[in-house]
């Protein structure tokens, strides 16, 4: 991995420092917290569009209470 990894957060998350961030790197999809930059978590565009889909359903809204 040489090229700089390009982060992008939601425009829902504001101009605080706590917001996850999302990569796309050889393939996968990288996560991070803004706030602890240096722990990055990886998946396949797979997994994290079936993640995105239970976001949309709202199968995870009583974790954001």
């Amino acid at each position: 991995m040489s090229a700089e990894i390009s982060w992008q957060k939601s425009s829902f998350s504001g101009e605080g420092p706590q917001c996850i961030e999302i990569a796309e790197r050889d393939g996968a999809i990288l996560m991070r917290e803004s706030d602890d930059p240096n722990v990055v978590t990886a998946t396949s565009p797979t997994k994290f569009a079936a993640f995105i889909a239970g976001v949309k359903a709202g199968e995870f809204d009583h974790f954001a209470n």
